[in-house]
């Protein structure tokens, strides 16, 4: 008994550092007390200042980063993704705040949060804090993936206070406003368990979209949408003035807009209750975002056809943003499918370096074309959450040397901002 008196302690601590390990593993050996200093990216005129120093943001999408940062077995991928973009100089992530009702869902119910998913998203923010990337939050989903406005719709429903079962119906409900104002509220003063930072004075956090792709098909006139956008970036301001607000437009002109028949990529794009200029110019929201996916718009066009719908497309944006608008542009979704017939991965290496010119053409006039966000990146491993955009950048080198080229070009035009500086001493000068 006696020799046995000191084993079972020794062995009972050895467990809970085995289970403290398989639990916080990914958070071991890392001082996020410590991290590199940040400051908040702020807007001046048509472009983006940081410490004083103009910035073109060359980004990207990974809107899986909160679901895999809730399993131990899938935590590790977010440190790979955002060490191996800061090795090519991308400053900016675009990913998914919100996961509404669905497996591992963020938010279980209106006002009900799950804690373990939470921090899972404190997470993501303190490994890219570690590196130097900024991270553009998303706040809720247009479309069905992640419960979106439909999950929004059916707990009002089946709460009994739903106006109607129309999924748009999420935009003017007063029920649902609430709900998503309650949201936006406990994200933005969510204090993060492991920096101890509270969110909306994080400056690793670039900024927060209010929606991806947002689409009011039942009020083609555009009112509906433009109601809910005043409000929603207003109630956004009034709790966090130190980020940038987007909307997360794809960019379609709308029906009373000059540019919908000579612009747009066909008829039905005006129909869909946006409109880029008019929903993206209230004093509340600080930079206009727009997609590019010329597969899904057009059917029959060439490849050589899309290209140049591309640049004109961005072009036009851009043109906006300097003459109308006033405010910086960013795309902030762009990707050509793989699933085209015939399709070569030197066709999306085209695609890709087309609008990298198209940026790179309004940086070095200081234009309102500030960024680009490809769509989307992956690391090895992940096959089943890969669409037919979706790529892991370092496994092609013709792509991944163009996206390099496209930081350097970016970073000689205007500058390093003190994050990138480190990584693009080596990366530019091999250039």
């Amino acid at each position: 008994m006696g020799s046995n008196s000191l084993v079972w302690p020794i062995l009972g601590f050895a467990s809970i550092l085995v289970f403290v390990y398989m639990s916080f593993g990914g958070l071991l050996g890392v001082n996020y007390r410590n991290d590199p200093k940040m400051s908040f990216v702020e807007r001046n005129g048509t472009n983006f200042v940081v410490d004083g120093k103009v910035l073109y943001v060359n980004g990207w999408n990974s809107y899986w980063f909160m679901e895999h940062a809730v399993v131990d077995h899938s935590r590790p991928r977010i440190r790979e993704m955002l060490q191996a973009a800061a090795k090519m100089g991308l400053t900016v992530c675009r990913t998914w705040a919100f996961n509404d009702g669905d497996y591992n869902a963020l938010q279980v119910a209106p006002g009900q949060f799950d804690e373990r998913v939470f921090k899972a998203l404190d997470y993501v923010i303190a490994e890219a804090r570690q590196v130097g990337i900024r991270l553009l939050f998303s706040l809720v989903n247009n479309l069905q993936a992640y419960g979106g406005k439909t999950k929004y719709v059916k707990w009002a429903w089946d709460e009994g206070v739903g106006l109607s079962a129309s999924n748009d119906s999420f935009f003017f409900d007063p029920s649902i406003r609430l709900y998503f104002k309650n949201y936006v509220k406990t994200i933005l003063t969510r204090k993060n368990t492991i920096t101890g930072v509270v969110y909306r004075d994080d400056p690793t956090i670039f900024g927060w979209e209010l929606i991806n792709e947002p689409r009011c098909i039942t009020d083609a006139s555009g009112d509906t949408l433009q109601d809910w956008i005043e409000e929603m970036s207003s109630f956004v301001k009034s709790i966090d003035r130190k980020h940038l607000l987007t909307i997360g437009l794809e960019g379609f002109y709308g029906p009373n807009s000059p540019k919908k028949d000579t612009v747009n990529p066909e008829f039905w794009a005006a129909d869909l209750g946006a409109d880029f200029i008019r929903n993206s110019a209230p004093s509340t929201v600080d930079f206009a975002s727009v997609h590019i996916y010329p597969d899904h718009w057009f059917k029959k066009k060439t490849l050589e056809g899309k290209l140049m719908f591309v640049a004109k497309w961005m072009r036009s944006h851009i043109e906006d943003g300097d003459q109308v608008l006033k405010k910086p542009v960013m795309f902030t979704e762009f990707g050509l499918s793989d699933l085209n017939n015939g399709f070569d991965p030197l066709q999306r290496d085209r695609f890709y370096k087309t609008a990298f010119d198209v940026i790179y053409e309004s940086a070095k006039k200081k234009g309102a074309g500030v960024g680009s966000f490809a769509w989307q990146f992956f690391v090895e491993g992940m096959e089943d959450y890969n669409d037919d955009f979706g790529i892991v950048p370092w496994k092609r080198a013709s792509t991944y040397e163009i996206i390099i080229q496209h930081t350097c070009r970016l970073a000689k035009a205007h500058g390093t901002i003190a994050s990138q500086k480190e990584n693009l001493k080596h990366l530019c000068n091999q250039r």
